[in-house]
């Protein structure tokens, strides 16, 4: 599956995460549970949901920024991670728990993170399409870059 396809299931899936308990049932197989920080209680709270791969058993994506973050240590704060890395995150701006939101403050909410997918969206399809001219043009000099140039009289 292609990376913008991949986020596009996530950014969906990702809807009903403002509540807690959704994100903290993600944290089921979260390999750091006790005598640390970045326990699924703390990372819940702070946002994240736990999207590991197949080499990446700790990788955490908060579901309002999109923000991955992987490698985690047990004495890592997920507060702090997150706020390092993201620090315009609208989910940690949040001052109200989510059943305390009106419908105003949800749907801005939800245009600020619609607003966040759409921008890593074509940022990821930007990046494609650069890898993607760098190879043609790769190609194009094996093909040609040996044969003299012609120019018009």
């Amino acid at each position: 599956m292609d990376v913008p396809n991949e986020m596009s299931l996530r950014f969906h899936s990702y809807s009903d995460m403002y509540i807690y308990d959704k994100r903290l049932q993600s944290f089921a197989d979260w390999p750091f549970r006790e005598e640390c920080q970045c326990t699924p209680e703390m990372m819940a709270k702070t946002g994240f949901v736990h999207c590991p791969s197949e080499n990446e058993p700790d990788v955490a994506c908060c579901f309002f920024c999109l923000r991955e973050l992987e490698g985690w240590e047990p004495e890592d704060n997920p507060w702090s991670e997150h706020i390092k890395r993201s620090p315009n995150c609208g989910f940690l701006a949040m001052k109200k728990d989510f059943c305390e939101l009106t419908v105003a403050e949800f749907y801005h909410l939800e245009q600020q993170r619609l607003c966040i997918y759409i921008r890593k969206t074509i940022n990821l399809k930007m990046a494609k399409f650069v890898e993607n001219v760098a190879s043609t043009r790769e190609y194009v000099q094996t093909l040609f870059g040996s044969m003299p140039v012609i120019r018009p009289e």
